[in-house]
């Protein structure tokens, strides 16, 4: 399998697993945070497979981590109780391992192609999966303690994100 199919396959793993995230969840808040990850993964499959047809140049960013916080500005705001069960953090320590993992194996690839928009491509994608990571191990702290979180600002806040080079 070359880099592009198994790339692929792992962003459509990760939307899935979102999307089962979402499906799991009542609060309309956490839902959206989760369908909107996976939708970054729908874009991102896109963006490799672009590449693998040669037609990708650049990966377009979307402001993954300020749309978060609105969300969780009105989930505060909301009258709405949360109440998870211990087992669901795990979930969502699994997908910080997903997003991991994607990170990584962008960081590398983006290291390894000789071609210069797949190099750069490959940086973005791994910027993008580090937000991810950032926004997901946020959620495993809301999923842990909602309250806490949400009365907390500075938790759902991402002005402390400092993009990385991969």
């Amino acid at each position: 399998m070359d880099i592009f199919e198994f790339a692929m396959e792992k962003e459509n793993y990760a939307e899935h697993y979102y999307r089962e995230l979402a499906d799991r969840t009542d609060s309309m808040g956490l839902k959206n945070v989760l369908n909107m990850l996976a939708d970054e993964e729908v874009k991102h499959y896109r963006t490799v497979q672009a590449m693998q047809a040669q037609a990708a140049k650049k990966l377009t960013e979307t402001p993954v981590l300020k749309n978060a916080e609105e969300f969780f500005g009105r989930m505060k705001d909301g009258a709405e109780r949360f109440d998870f069960s211990a087992g669901e953090v795990n979930l969502y320590r699994k997908a910080c391992e997903i997003e991991k993992q994607s990170r990584d194996f962008y960081s590398q690839k983006a290291r390894e192609v000789q071609d210069g928009d797949h190099r750069a491509i490959f940086r973005q994608l791994a910027e993008e999966e580090n937000k991810h990571l950032a926004l997901v191990q946020r959620l495993c702290d809301f999923v842990a303690k909602p309250e806490t979180f949400l009365e907390n600002a500075e938790m759902y806040h991402f002005d402390d994100y400092v993009e990385g080079e991969f």
